[in-house]
């Protein structure tokens, strides 16, 4: 007999490695190590190879998850991973506006 399957409707639960809080995979990044190096990449389409770490959109989550050592636990990976990519990527996607300085002239710079 098939395992039984589940239910249409629901989604996956995952846990924040930031946070430590569960949501669903919608409202949750997947984040893998690029192939043998050491950083860390978003993947947007939840597609890439290997194993991968779960975070909120949100500074604060990554914020925590770095002074947690949490990425080279979750993905299993020996030492630190480089992680300005993810934290540039959230930077953009939560419209993160960057300040200008205008000049005596009044143009920006």
């Amino acid at each position: 007999m098939p395992p039984a399957s589940r239910s249409a409707g629901r989604e996956q639960a995952r846990t924040c490695v930031g946070c430590r809080q569960r949501g669903s995979r919608s409202a949750l990044l997947r984040v893998v190590a690029a192939g043998d190096g050491d950083v860390l990449l978003v993947d947007e389409r939840r597609r890439l190879p290997g194993r991968g770490a779960w975070v909120h959109h949100s500074t604060a989550c990554l914020d925590q998850a770095e002074k947690r050592r949490a990425f080279p636990r979750a993905l299993r990976r020996p030492g630190p991973l480089d992680t300005s990519a993810l934290r540039s990527f959230l930077e953009r996607s939560s419209g993160a506006v960057t300040t200008t300085t205008t000049d005596e002239s009044g143009s920006n710079s």
